[in-house]
Order: structure tokens, then C-alpha cells, then sequence
């Protein structure tokens, strides 16, 4: 992940495609992502990404038909918004404090689903 400091603005990377999903991973997502598909899903893996505690990472997904696999650390606090049929499962931590990672899902249908390692 691209951490940006107070003096340089903030990168957003975009990730577009009409027919198959998108796989993600730390070295290849800053602060904020936008994925948008017609037709298909997001895998992302942050299990290797140190994301500082107090630090968000921001997520959106956008995509007629398809959901987002998300896989994180356990101390990672996941935060889901948006818009679409299919539900959010996540066991998240119980403790407060850590990085932040928001999914902003649009779309009508796919859900969200949380692992964590």
C-alpha cells in the first residue's frame, strides 16, 4: 500500500474492465481504489499489507453482478457501505484501535465477504 504524506495529495488508482473481476493485493493499492466491472468481482488480498493503526484504506467497488472477497489481518477493522442484494459476512475483531479498511459496494448483486489470517 501507497501511504501518502500531508504534503502530496492523496492517489486513487482505477481498475476497469466490461466482463471479469479484478484480483488486488498490497503492492498494487494506495490509499483509495476504485474497481468497476459490468460483470465480475473483486478478490483482494491485505494480509501481507502493513497498513499503519489508525490508517484507512478505502475501497470501492462498483459492478452490476459481482461481489468482493476480502482477506485481512485479524486486527483489521472492516468497514462495509453501499448498496446491493447480498449480505456482509465478517466476524470482525472486538477490540477497538487498528487500521481501517472501508469496502464501498455498489451493485445489485454480490455480497461481501471478510476473511481473516
Amino acid at each position: 500500500m501507497t501511504k501518502s504524506d500531508g504534503d502530496t495529495p492523496r492517489k486513487t488508482d482505477v481498475k476497469v474492465s466490461l466482463m471479469g473481476g479484478h484480483r488486488l493485493d498490497g503492492a498494487t493499492l494506495h490509499e483509495r481504489t476504485v474497481t468497476a466491472s459490468l460483470i465480475g468481482g473483486a478478490d483482494v488480498d491485505l494480509t501481507d499489507v502493513d497498513i499503519p493503526d489508525g490508517a484507512e484504506l478505502r475501497i470501492t467497488k462498483l459492478s452490476l453482478i459481482g461481489g468482493v472477497k476480502l482477506r485481512v489481518r485479524p486486527d483489521v477493522r472492516v468497514e462495509v457501505h453501499g448498496l446491493r442484494l447480498g449480505g456482509v459476512t465478517d466476524d470482525g475483531p472486538s477490540e477497538p484501535g487498528g487500521p481501517t479498511v472501508r469496502i464501498d459496494a455498489w451493485g445489485l448483486l454480490g455480497g461481501v465477504t471478510v476473511h481473516r489470517a
